[in-house]
């Protein structure tokens, strides 16, 4: 396990690499999973909704769009920026907030649902997560999650990425939040029962060559990746990338439609 000043260090190089490109450019494209878990969580207006890492706000929008009074966090305030002038411009009512999820500045049972689509999959310390997201849940309230899966294309994209530039000791795997077995370990203390349900979203872009351009560029873990690595190794990654890509795609020679395996969970707090 992590000493908590190990977590803290690497925290801060992960905020660094989520402010780096724009997380949004890629975040825009994934709305209709957050659109999916506010329907699977079953929100209601008036409901008091939280949504944790929420990145430019896909799950902060789909709640507002719903009625409810929702509250956006995230400890990279460019990326809450993003999603305030999403929420203006559809003149939808909610509130941003810098904050972490491993360390939630609210009161228990603050909130009727608690809601992350694939943010607090990156955390580093999973349980510290999951205890702050139920205890700020209110018992009878849900806990809605979108996480990608390991075997799926981003849990594969990330092994890749960690072949090439390896991930600090000892760190649990970001796609272990998309296994019903880590789910049920992180919330078994808090959790009356846990709905879970394998999705599919579909990556969609012109070529391998085009999504490489647009993700390092843009989505920082990316970003950092390529820039971490001399011009040889760095070839190397988007040959690996390429071939990846490729593999996965079901388009065909002319475009990439890439599926990505998530798991969307509904946890029932105690």
């Amino acid at each position: 396990m992590n000493a908590p000043n190990e977590f803290a260090a690497l925290k801060t190089r992960q905020q660094a690499a989520w402010a780096s490109g724009d997380y949004a450019v890629i975040g825009t494209t994934l709305q209709i999973v957050g659109e999916s878990l506010a329907e699977a969580c079953d929100l209601r207006t008036d409901e008091r909704v939280l949504d944790a890492a929420a990145g430019n706000g896909n799950a902060t929008l789909a709640a507002a769009r719903r009625g409810a009074k929702v509250t956006s966090t995230d400890y990279v305030d460019t990326l809450l920026q993003r999603g305030a002038e999403r929420a203006r411009a559809e003149r939808l009512d909610a509130a941003f907030q810098v904050a972490d999820v491993e360390d939630l500045p609210f009161e228990d049972a603050s909130f009727d649902a608690v809601l992350s689509t694939f943010g607090v999959m990156f955390a580093p310390d999973h349980a510290r997560s999951a205890s702050e997201m139920a205890r700020v849940c209110r018992p009878g309230g849900r806990i809605g999650l979108a996480n990608w899966t390991p075997e799926g294309f981003i849990g594969q994209l990330f092994k890749v990425l960690g072949r090439h530039v390896p991930p600090p000791a000892g760190l649990q795997p970001p796609s272990l939040w998309g296994t019903q077995a880590h789910l049920h370990a992180l919330f078994a203390q808090t959790a009356e029962k846990i709905d879970a349900t394998p999705r599919q979203f579909n990556f969609r872009y012109r070529s391998a060559a085009h999504f490489i351009d647009v993700f390092r560029t843009w989505y920082g873990p990316v970003h950092k990746a390529f820039a971490a690595l001399p011009a040889d190794k760095a070839v190397a990654l988007e040959n690996d990338l390429t071939e990846l890509l490729n593999r996965l795609n079901r388009a065909g020679p002319d475009a990439l439609v890439v599926p990505s395996e998530y798991l969307e969970a509904v946890i029932t707090r105690r």
